[in-house]
């Protein structure tokens, strides 16, 4: 039946032999698993809108406004794509970027991606990357999996808490990006990093400010990095459950630091970093 409707929507033909739900299941099954290339979204939508059921026509406004937005959502990460593609599409360009510089306790984490960039197919992209902070735990867990399946190869790099009170975090910070980016499976001839460049790298590294907003590589990277490092301080939050490590993944919120001065330190706080708090 599927199949029927869709075709009828498709050359607007008539809809009043099917009922409003079975227009709706099938509507929403086809365009939201579809892609819209295969369409002409114009007429999909006129012919919702024409059908003389209120119903059908507020469907049709859904469907007008999923199609905006997912053009305007394939524009801003074709331009994702297209600043890492200025840099060489017959290379592999490595974006990187790290998550946990601030918290007061765990790890500081790192984290790599090589992308596709040698198509101009848009259903090659990965929709929905951004800065990871812009994202819900929802949407990074999600999009976590797409970039692992779908990237050339990546890697995560980690440096645990007592480095960063013996070297410092500047080191660390340095060196877990280093980690990241040299030790994949596959060794770039370009790094691209967020906000600072990776020094004493024995590859090319060109750096930005809002890197993980600007490039498709960094923006993954920023994601896979906070997904992982987020499992691990929930895993700490079963052993050491009073410092809500699941819910503060290890930074100084009030009620951290309130365990922190009730409890006193755990073994994963970074000594260094709360000198002030005990």
């Amino acid at each position: 039946m599927r199949n029927d409707i869709i075709i009828k929507i498709k050359e607007a033909s008539s809809l009043k032999e099917y009922s409003v739900k079975e227009i709706k299941e099938n509507v929403n099954e086809y365009l939201f698993s579809c892609d819209l290339n295969e369409i002409d979204t114009n007429e999909f939508v006129f012919a919702l809108l024409s059908d003389n059921r209120k119903s059908i026509n507020m469907l049709g406004k859904k469907v007008e406004k999923y199609i905006e937005n997912r053009n305007a959502e394939i524009k801003r990460v074709r331009k994702m794509y297209n600043f890492d593609r200025q840099f060489g599409e017959d290379i592999y360009i490595s974006g990187a970027d790290e998550v946990g510089r601030g918290p007061l306790a765990g790890p500081i984490c790192a984290a790599s991606v090589i992308l596709k960039l040698d198509s101009q197919q848009d259903e090659d992209m990965i929709l929905g990357i951004n800065d990871s902070k812009k994202l819900s735990p929802k949407q990074r867990e999600e999009l976590s999996i797409k970039i692992k399946e779908r990237s050339i190869c990546y890697n995560i790099a980690v440096i645990q808490h007592d480095m960063i009170d013996l070297k410092g975090i500047s080191w660390c910070n340095n060196e877990v990006l280093k980690k990241a980016v040299l030790n994949g499976e596959l060794l770039p001839q370009l790094a691209l990093s967020d906000g600072f460049a990776i020094k004493s790298l024995s590859i090319d590294n060109k750096f930005f400010i809002k890197g993980d907003s600007k490039s498709a590589s960094i923006a993954c990277a920023s994601i896979i990095a906070k997904v992982y490092r987020d499992k691990i301080m929930a895993e700490y939050s079963k052993l050491y459950p009073e410092y809500g490590f699941d819910r503060n993944s290890g930074y100084g919120t009030k009620e951290h630091i309130e365990a922190i001065k009730k409890y006193g330190p755990c073994k994963i706080h970074r000594r260094s970093f709360i000198t002030k708090i005990l």
